[in-house]
């Protein structure tokens, strides 16, 4: 050990060899400057080796929550048939999936775009799906939000979609959209401030509603024209804001954000689950 240990501390003496040449010996600098560029290459190889694993690892598991989650909301018809167990198994699979963006900002070119609803726990929008399972002439589509916010830093547009329709009158394919729309405000790294503009009512086709109406208004006269005239583009259209009274709004917290998924939180109480859809027309 201790001739291993020498030829680092002492300069070696320059030796003759067997042609009585002389032979240069590494000085402790050289040796150092030696050992050095070969032994620095191989630790920056094995620092991004494992640093490409942990992301490889990372991805991976991030993937795998997202899976957990998307299995245990599957059979709850975005949350109306849940049980006490599925509701426990869903919250853990929110909050496991929720800790990987924890302090990350909000990024709005990823937040812009079209999200459809795929599971939520919001007393308000159970009761729209509550209805929709009660009431025969009353069917709930596909639930949307929309957010414009794709050249803004710190605000947008989100309008929250829903199509309905009415059996043998207002067919899913062909039936109406429910808009609420509202303006928000990014108010800290990850929470959002609404403020709700206008409620509208839109896309009926009025086809078959003509149909219906027209017998009752015949002989036709100027005024049944013109109620036939607004039936066929009727579009209603409520504000929510009135004088006097201040603007509905409230706090959204987004949980989770990635390319193709989006947890939100209500201050009000809820949890949603949305996935990227193809870009709703409103």
């Amino acid at each position: 050990m201790e001739l291993s240990f020498a030829s680092l501390v002492h300069p070696q003496v320059t030796k003759r060899g067997f042609d009585g040449m002389k032979t240069s010996a590494l000085t402790p600098s050289g040796a150092r400057k030696s050992s050095t560029g070969k032994m620095f290459p191989c630790f920056a190889t094995v620092a991004t080796r494992l640093t490409s694993d942990g992301i490889k690892d990372n991805k991976l598991d991030l993937e795998r929550r997202k899976r957990q989650l998307l299995t245990a909301i599957q059979d709850t018809q975005r949350g109306l048939m849940t049980s006490a167990d599925q509701r426990s198994t869903i919250e853990e699979a929110l909050v496991g999936l929720e800790s990987y963006s924890a302090g990350t900002p909000i990024e709005l070119l990823d937040l812009d775009g079209t999200w459809r609803l795929e599971y939520t726990s919001a007393p308000d929008v159970l009761i729209l799906l509550e209805s929709s399972a009660r009431l025969p002439f009353f069917q709930v589509g596909q639930i949307f939000q929309k957010f414009e916010c794709k050249s803004q830093s710190n605000g947008g547009i989100v309008r929250n979609i829903v199509r309905w329709s009415i059996p043998n009158l207002l067919e899913d394919e062909d039936g109406a959209t429910l808009l609420v729309s509202a303006k928000f405000s990014v108010v800290s790294w990850r929470s959002i401030y609404l403020q709700f503009e206008e409620i509208a009512v839109q896309d009926i086709d009025t086809s078959k509603l003509q149909v219906l109406i027209a017998p009752a208004i015949l002989p036709r006269s100027f005024l049944s024209l013109q109620i036939l005239q607004f039936i066929q583009s009727f579009k209603a259209q409520v504000p929510v804001r009135s004088q006097g009274r201040q603007t509905v709004g409230g706090l959204y917290y987004l949980s989770y954000l990635d390319g193709n998924m989006l947890l939100g939180r209500a201050d009000r109480g809820g949890a949603f689950v949305f996935t990227r859809t193809r870009p709703f027309v409103v």
